[in-house]
């Protein structure tokens, strides 16, 4: 992907989306449901953050070949 700014913007439906500063294009989005809203305490923004943050560094780090995907069966939690 070319170098671009990103921007995290929560939509008027809820979703929490990533997308290039210069374009509507979504890259990703999250949605978080009422339950997980409540459990965070209105926090959900944050933790979308870190999650999109996480995301990207990984990212640039498998683009770079510094992260090595392993061929095996994942369990996703």
């Amino acid at each position: 992907m070319p170098t671009s700014f990103l921007e995290i913007v929560e939509l008027p439906d809820g979703s929490i989306v990533l997308r290039r500063a210069e374009d509507e294009e979504v890259l990703v989005t999250l949605d978080f449901s009422e339950d997980a809203k409540v459990f965070l305490q209105g926090q959900h923004v944050e933790v979308a953050k870190a999650m999109f943050s996480v995301g990207v560094q990984m990212a640039g780090q498998m683009a770079e070949g510094e992260l090595v995907h392993e061929e095996v069966p994942q369990v996703l939690h």
